[in-house]
């Protein structure tokens, strides 16, 4: 069986194709760095635009693999769907698909897909799909629930020609499981560390998580800095619908411990107000448990705030800066760390560049989802492997 690997990044898809013994023909990705990964790791040097691609040259192959891009899709993006060009790279695929007939497309996409433009772009997807001679299954999957301590939904498509098309694919179970100690770095290098401006902002915020009754709910996000801002009705009303609501709701919990608030806030407000994002706790990781600390889960600093997970599952790794910190142990998830959660193995060669690093693997798909993905599939039409 021979692929090509369409919108490949850093090469998920292709590492479980590799793995099970298929041939790639062509890679492509129009990011310079991914590119030069893909090439040290698999000795392919993929083509940078997908528009640059002749179907009509290219030699017969089984499989399309892509990654599409989700930019224009996703919950982080400006929700601009078609309108943005990227968004388009889609027909791309559907172009190269028609015109070659493989046996079977692999892709994969962010879960609001599904949902954008009250489900319009989804419409046209699968109208793209069936058009050009396809049936289209999806599977909404994220890594913790395959063994795997990283929380990270995202759909697969499975696309199956329809001239072959037989039944339904139902998933293989899951053969591996991983603990933190699979994903642990034993003695990672102190840059890691997070700064004493970082330490000393979770030190203020679990002073006051310290000081709340067990089964206390902290929920929304904790504006403090816009409770102790004393805005005037003009000023309040112009501010947007999400923060004053999330303003009113914060009033009962502060009220509560309003004495408590006053003291430390007026002892910490220097820090809470040197960056937004100081003054707002996100607290994800449920009810307040005895002997509580936020030192007990996984951080993430975010534009929404300071965002507290529990400490079961690794929050969705993401492309932007927004890298889990180990709160335990006070520092941050290195690249390897992030490359064992996204299941690429130990001998996977990342860039030497940190930022890089993580900017790939939080684009990455996850390789054991997308293994499970395709090896059901195989499973399914053995009579084509």
């Amino acid at each position: 069986m021979k692929y090509i690997d369409l919108f490949c990044g850093i090469g998920g898809f292709h590492q479980v194709l590799r793995d099970l013994n298929y041939e790639c023909l062509m890679a492509c990705d129009i990011d310079k760095d991914c590119r030069e990964v893909y090439k040290r790791n698999y000795n392919i040097e993929p083509v940078k635009d997908v528009k640059d691609i002749d179907e009509k040259t290219l030699e017969d192959f089984d499989i399309i693999t892509a990654g599409f891009p989700c930019q224009a899709f996703s919950n982080a993006g400006k929700k601009k769907t078609f309108e943005d060009k990227r968004g388009l790279l889609f027909d791309e695929i559907i172009r190269i698909a028609e015109y070659k007939k493989p046996k079977f497309i692999f892709l994969e996409n962010v879960k609001h897909i599904l949902k954008v433009s009250n489900g319009k772009v989804f419409e046209y997807i699968q109208k793209r799909i069936d058009e050009i001679g396809y049936i289209l299954q999806i599977f909404n999957m994220s890594p913790h629930n395959y063994g795997i301590p990283q929380q990270r939904e995202r759909i697969f498509f499975i696309c199956i020609r329809k001239d072959i098309y037989k039944s339904p694919i139902e998933l293989i179970k899951p053969s591996k499981k991983f603990s933190m100690e699979d994903i642990i770095e034993k003695s990672p290098d102190k840059k890691y560390q997070i700064s004493k401006e970082i330490e000393d902002v979770l030190d203020i915020w679990n002073e006051m998580i310290e000081k709340f009754e067990v089964n206390e709910k902290i929920s929304p996000t904790i504006l403090i800095n816009d409770y102790y801002r004393n805005y005037t009705k003009e000023e309040f009303d112009k501010l947007p619908l999400w923060k004053r609501d999330y303003m009113k709701k914060n009033i009962p919990l502060i009220n509560k411990y309003k004495s408590l608030f006053d003291d430390w806030y007026e002892r910490h407000k220097s820090l809470l107000t040197k960056k937004e994002i100081y003054g707002k706790l996100e607290f994800q990781a449920g009810l307040i448990k005895p002997n509580e600390s936020i030192y007990n889960h996984y951080i993430q600093f975010r534009q929404s705030g300071i965002r507290i997970k529990k400490n079961k599952y690794f929050p969705t790794l993401v492309a932007i800066v927004q890298t889990p910190i180990f709160a335990k142990y006070k520092r941050y998830i290195t690249p390897r760390e992030c490359a064992r959660l996204q299941n690429f193995p130990d001998d996977f060669i990342l860039p030497s560049n940190d930022k890089i690093a993580y900017k790939q693997l939080g684009n990455s798909i996850n390789v054991y989802n997308a293994y499970i993905i395709i090896k059901s599939t195989f499973d399914n039409y053995k009579e084509y492997f």
